[in-house]
């Protein structure tokens, strides 16, 4: 196994390496620019490094890699149009950097490249059950896009329903890319599938770090103003938490400042989430989920080294700044 240092160089070396058509510039620049931007290259450093556990090599694997960061910065092209983000990894997002259909159809050339590259297999063997895994994942991905974009206009979001919508929006990526490595080399459906669990529940784990980090983090470090989610009346595990907390004089006040922008409902909501113990519930969940990545991998017989690297990546996970 290599280190995560390697593997997050090696696919920014691939990523740079991308060879783009000249023409229309309009067109491909925004996607260079997206992914020029950096960004942690979780998925692709889990999907080369369970290819590596089960016995091949990176190279084997760097197209489906690289598909997998070009469909994730594809979702993030589309999501800060919808969110109306003006800032993504501390840059201007690609539709304030240019406009909206820019990076509407930037996203959607950036989805088709995506496609490419996953099907680039070694062995055709494996082509079919890696284009499933990609594009079961794919849709459920806009199933999860979807039910966050009903829940803004539903007040009685449940645990259970946000647990759903963040794992089928952001987990299943992960878990993909854990399998996705593993079929590349060859694994065993078992071994298969409990990477595939590892990174569904590290996914959780991270959606869930991410809505903690968006209300508490720093925002020089997590690259990103903080409090958007609280302006944005996003229903987020500790927004429902909040509502749903058994005190109604905490959801009435909480109610009370939907629609509200300002600095002064921030604090103040931070402030109630802390004062009801709603940061430590969602602390809480973070650890669990991130036990749970760390059981699913223990329970395979990959190499000790291997286990070691996937419950490291765990454990960081939970205690990331950004």
């Amino acid at each position: 196994m290599n280190t995560k240092e390697w593997y997050a160089d090696y696919i920014n070396q691939a990523v740079y390496d991308i060879k783009y058509p000249v023409e229309p510039e309009g067109l491909y620049a925004p996607i260079a620019y997206t992914l020029a931007s950096g960004g942690k290259r979780l998925r692709p450093m889990l999907l080369l490094a369970a290819c590596e556990a089960c016995g091949a090599s990176a190279d084997s694997a760097v197209n489906q890699a690289l598909g997998i960061e070009m469909y994730h910065n594809f979702t993030l092209l589309h999501d800060d149009v919808m969110d109306r983000a003006d800032v993504r990894r501390g840059r201007p997002t690609v539709h304030v950097k240019w406009d909206d259909s820019t990076a509407i159809l930037s996203g959607d050339a950036m989805l088709t490249m995506a496609g490419r590259l996953v099907m680039k297999v070694v062995d055709d063997k494996i082509l079919r059950p890696v284009m499933e895994l990609f594009n079961t994942t794919a849709m459920e991905v806009y199933e999860g896009q979807q039910y966050d974009m009903d829940f803004e206009h539903r007040d009685d979001v449940t645990i259970d329903e946000y647990l759903n919508m963040i794992r089928l929006k952001t987990s299943v990526l992960l878990g993909a890319a854990c399998k996705l490595g593993a079929i590349v080399a060859g694994a065993d459906a078992a071994t298969a599938d409990s990477l595939y669990e590892y990174g569904t529940m590290l996914g959780l784990a991270f959606q869930l770090q991410d809505d903690y980090l968006d209300t508490f983090g720093d925002p020089a470090v997590f690259g990103k103003a903080i409090g958007g989610d609280i302006l944005n009346d996003k229903k987020t595990y500790l927004l429902i938490s909040a509502l749903r907390c058994g005190d109604d004089a905490v959801a009435s006040e909480i109610a009370s400042m939907f629609g509200v922008r300002s600095d002064h409902k921030i604090e103040r909501i931070r402030q109630l989430y802390v004062e009801h113990g709603i940061d430590r519930l969602c602390r809480e969940a973070i650890d669990y989920y991130s036990d749970m990545a760390e059981k699913s991998v223990l329970a395979t017989e990959l190499p000790a080294d291997a286990k070691e690297f996937f419950v490291d990546i765990a454990r960081k996970s939970r205690a990331r700044s950004k």
